[in-house]
């Protein structure tokens, strides 16, 4: 499962000429959820992002099969931080085919101020809504930086 997350990682760097001075990823692999996502920030004042990615696969039967499996990009994420060792992303996906509003939230806190970001760990929250009984999970995550 690891060659998986890995792999979709390095795609993603190949895929996608960013100019970005840092470019960190983060992700996580546990009996509720799949994740990894990648993003990139310009080393100039603001860190403006260059870019954003990810997929994500929850593991829990009782989630809507439409969001089982889902890939999110830059439209996706709604809030991002880095800042002296610290990576704070929210992503939300909305199933735009489904008129019940399902959607997933998920929340990465890694780092810590002051800290080498070459590996790192943190948290994250996940959230889903929608058609049936609402699901949260909470867990691990691994990060690094390039």
């Amino acid at each position: 499962m690891y060659r998986t997350i890995l792999a979709f990682t390095l795609l993603c760097g190949a895929t996608n000429a960013a100019h970005a001075a840092t470019r960190f990823f983060c992700s996580a692999d546990d009996k509720n959820v799949r994740f990894t996502v990648e993003s990139g920030f310009e080393a100039e004042g603001g860190h403006k992002l260059n870019h954003f990615r990810g997929a994500l696969v929850v593991k829990s039967g009782d989630a809507p099969q439409a969001l089982q499996k889902i890939a999110v990009t830059s439209e996706n994420l709604t809030h991002h931080w880095s800042h002296d060792g610290e990576l704070r992303l929210e992503v939300f996906y909305e199933d735009g085919d489904d008129p019940k509003g399902q959607g997933v939230s998920l929340i990465v806190t890694a780092g810590q101020r002051g800290k080498s970001m070459t590996t790192f760990s943190g948290a994250y929250e996940l959230a889903l809504e929608g058609d049936g009984k609402p699901l949260s999970a909470t867990g691990k995550v691994s990060c690094g930086s390039k």
